[in-house]
């Protein structure tokens, strides 16, 4: 569906100014050259720029003029076609700021009590294990999952700190785990494994703020919609993950061409 709105757009910029071009354009070269030629022009029996100019407008259709127009077209497409670029630039920008505005507008107990669904999922830690009451470096994959799979959905929150409950237990242990043991360190962490794993071109789309719950840190983490497959890097081999219902799943090669296909090309 973006695809085809894109298409859309820069089709109709490029027409548009196709034919301000020829329409405008061209004639206002012409009244340049009127000034700069005026006694010349006028000896050739022209007593007035309109006159000239609706002379050579009219020309300007004429078998012979086609190649000029051509190029005058040509000029305004490549014109429109920056404007359209422009245009969806701002399209994007509006949308961001919209969704960014309705996530914003909830507020975080309420969302919690709400329970997980498509676009919500809690997570009681980063790196801490409370089983093994230890670090579990395995639990930074199931994060990256969490977020792959939501950015080839529809977006949303991830939060951490919430179990699976929706009891707050709060980012206290894994602060512990970092260098820097408050929320910065959390969030350059988390930022440095989503470049690393995920790709830094989809770091824009991650935006973290934090709480304060019953007296615990919650990092609350929207999440926006990537226009491109987000692929999760294990090693040597890419994952593709996708939000589905309250959970997130891996996709096999045929669904996920298929997913791929249905999202980013229609």
């Amino acid at each position: 569906m973006f695809l085809s709105t894109k298409i859309r757009i820069i089709t109709f910029h490029i027409l548009m100014g196709a034919v301000i071009s020829v329409i405008l354009l061209h004639p206002i070269t012409k009244a340049v050259y009127w000034f700069e030629f005026n006694e010349t022009l006028q000896l050739s029996g022209y007593k007035d720029i309109w006159t000239f100019l609706v002379d050579r407008f009219t020309d300007s259709f004429r078998k012979e003029m086609i190649p000029m127009s051509l190029i005058f077209a040509l000029l305004g497409g490549g014109i429109g076609f920056i404007f359209a670029i422009y245009h969806l630039s701002l399209m994007r920008s509006h949308q961001r700021v919209h969704q960014l505005e309705q996530e914003l507008a909830e507020e975080l107990p309420t969302l919690i009590k709400s329970n997980e669904n498509e676009r919500l999922e809690f997570k009681s830690s980063m790196r801490w294990d409370f089983r093994q009451q230890k670090t579990n470096k395995d639990l930074e994959s199931v994060i990256i999952k969490s977020i792959a799979g939501l950015m080839n959905h529809k977006g949303g929150n991830l939060l951490i700190g919430i179990n699976d409950g929706g009891q707050v237990v709060g980012l206290e242990n894994d602060f512990q785990t970092f260098r820097h043991k408050n929320r910065d360190g959390f969030e350059l962490f988390l930022m440095d494994l989503i470049k690393v794993r995920l790709g830094g071109e989809v770091c824009s789309l991650v935006h973290c703020v934090f709480h304060k719950i019953e007296g615990k840190d919650v990092c609350r983490i929207f999440i926006e919609p990537s226009v491109t497959p987000v692929y999760s890097n294990m090693g040597n081999v890419s994952r593709y993950y996708l939000r589905t219902g309250n959970g997130t799943r891996e996709l096999d090669a045929k669904e996920s061409f298929a997913h791929i296909s249905k999202t980013h090309t229609s």
